[in-house]
């Protein structure tokens, strides 16, 4: 079975800052801000939600089918992709705008501050999800704005159940905009400060989303593990405790290739969520996205 991953495919631009942000930053100057940040630590990865959730999948043996789109500059990354063995039947390359590109600065408590220039990413709602015997999962994870409301009626209108993640994308939308998605999904996966911003625009608990949606609702709580309602029920699940904290970047995404993977297997919520808490410890123990590698068998 595959799983249509919308989002996006960018190039992480991702600098370590060794201090800490709040030492910086004057809570009362907050008006005239004008701050900078040494950064002696610079590197360059392959990223962007739908390239690292497809990852994460295909290293646990999905069948990951990513739906992005790239810009002149997105040969490596279609490459990348070819390498890894993923498909790219759904990626589609335009000539006149870069591939998305994140500017990502961590501080020496993983706090992150992140800039995004979205690039082709803004036509992705181009390409649409059809109806298709081998297509039994999708993901809305973060993408431009009318890709993410057209795919989420695509995949409702093709029969196809889906996990809205909205992520970073998340304030784009009002709280009508955000019921539809949630009435349409079958399952719906927040962190923690996503979570409370998808409570404050519904109006709704999470006991109250978890309702609307068949699958359940799973709020991430990074080191401390996971939420998941199901029903209106809740269940903790504990963290991994990781072998190192190298880099947060991707750990988000690593979990939701996780979660699709066992959603695939036809697992259920609280399984999926403690096998996303497995791979997203590894994640965060090495540098990089999309550069770790599984050491247990799923």
């Amino acid at each position: 079975m595959a799983a249509i991953i919308c989002g996006s495919l960018a190039f992480d631009t991702i600098m370590t800052f060794e201090g800490r942000f709040a030492d910086q930053i004057l809570p009362d100057q907050l008006h005239i801000l004008n701050v900078s940040f040494l950064v002696p630590a610079l590197r360059r990865d392959f990223g962007g939600c739908a390239g690292n959730i497809a990852y994460a999948l295909k290293l646990l043996g999905g069948t990951p089918l990513p739906m992005a789109t790239v810009g002149n500059d997105g040969a490596d990354y279609l490459e990348r992709l070819r390498t890894l063995g993923i498909s790219g039947e759904y990626v589609r390359q335009v000539s006149d705008t870069y591939t998305a590109q994140a500017m990502i600065m961590t501080d020496r408590d993983n706090n992150q501050i992140t800039a995004f220039h979205p690039g082709a990413m803004m036509q992705a709602h181009q390409t649409r999800i059809e109806a298709r015997p081998d297509v039994r999962l999708g993901i809305i994870s973060p993408d431009g704005r009318d890709a993410m409301l057209e795919h989420a009626a695509q995949f409702k209108a093709a029969g196809i159940p889906f996990v809205f993640d909205p992520g970073q994308g998340l304030p784009m939308f009002d709280g009508a905009d955000l019921a539809r998605f949630v009435d349409q999904a079958t399952w719906v996966t927040v962190n923690d400060y996503e979570g409370k911003m998808l409570c404050d625009r519904t109006g709704w608990t999470p006991a109250e989303i978890s309702q609307r949606v068949q699958g359940g609702l799973v709020i991430t709580l990074g080191a401390e593990g996971s939420e998941v309602w199901v029903a209106g029920q809740r269940t903790h699940v504990p963290p991994v405790q990781a072998q190192a904290v190298v880099d947060p970047t991707g750990c988000g995404d690593a979990w939701r290739g996780a979660l699709l993977f066992g959603l695939e297997q036809g697992w259920d919520l609280v399984r999926c969520a403690a096998l996303g808490s497995r791979v997203g410890a590894l994640k965060i123990a090495q540098r990089g996205p999309q550069n770790y590698q599984l050491d247990f068998q799923p």
